[in-house]
């Protein structure tokens, strides 16, 4: 037979998975909404360089010549690196004139008295024409997203930061009046023990007389 218990167990977790719910779904909006913030605003100061989050940076590739290492539609990330850490192997993206490219650093040479870097794609029979110097690089290849290139380009439109901020605000608005509710209840039932003891206090004294 079904007690009152169990359903006030159960309503109990699930309220709690409700909670847990709606507390992990405004974490992760918190942050596309900070982290789309903070590339909105890096880019507005410098709209020359490419924006960083806590040091790293991302771009979608729409190049097939890093493929099958990097296939068109990744989202890679990298981070600065020092002229000692760059070697031969490494992915780094460079600035060609208004362009980034992300190419494999293939051999060192040296230009006037300073190391350069030649530079092929995996993809490419032909290694880049020129080289890279050092000022040139952006960053090294760190790791990668596999075909999240959209899912990207529309977290970090402008239309997705105000439809995060309208989400943030049904959410929280929703949970500050469960809460509301929730201290309500507790309300009532403090002051419905408090008069049932009061009316049990009143019998035992009635009956004592």
């Amino acid at each position: 037979m079904y007690k009152l218990s169990d359903f006030d167990k159960s309503s109990k977790h699930l309220y709690r998975l409700g909670r847990i719910f709606s507390t992990s779904t405004c974490i992760i909006i918190l942050f596309l909404i900070i982290f789309n913030v903070t590339l909105l605003v890096q880019t507005y100061i410098n709209p020359d360089e490419l924006p960083s989050f806590l040091g790293i940076k991302s771009f979608v590739i729409v190049s097939e010549s890093m493929e099958p290492t990097i296939m068109t539609n990744d989202v890679i990330f990298i981070t600065k690196a020092s002229e000692e850490n760059l070697k031969v192997g490494d992915i780094i993206s460079f600035h060609v004139g208004d362009y980034i490219n992300t190419h494999r650093i293939i051999r060192l040479e040296e230009k006037n008295g300073e190391d350069v870097y030649i530079t092929k794609g995996d993809n490419n029979e032909t290694e880049d024409r020129g080289y890279v110097e050092f000022q040139d690089i952006e960053g090294k290849y760190v790791f990668k997203l596999s075909g999240f290139g959209t899912i990207t380009k529309i977290l970090r439109s402008k239309i997705t930061l105000v439809v995060l901020l309208i989400l943030l605000i049904l959410i929280s608005y929703h949970e500050v009046n469960v809460s509301k509710r929730k201290l309500k209840r507790k309300e009532e039932r403090y002051e419905y023990n408090k008069k049932l003891l009061e009316t049990v206090n009143n019998n035992k004294i009635k009956s004592k007389k």
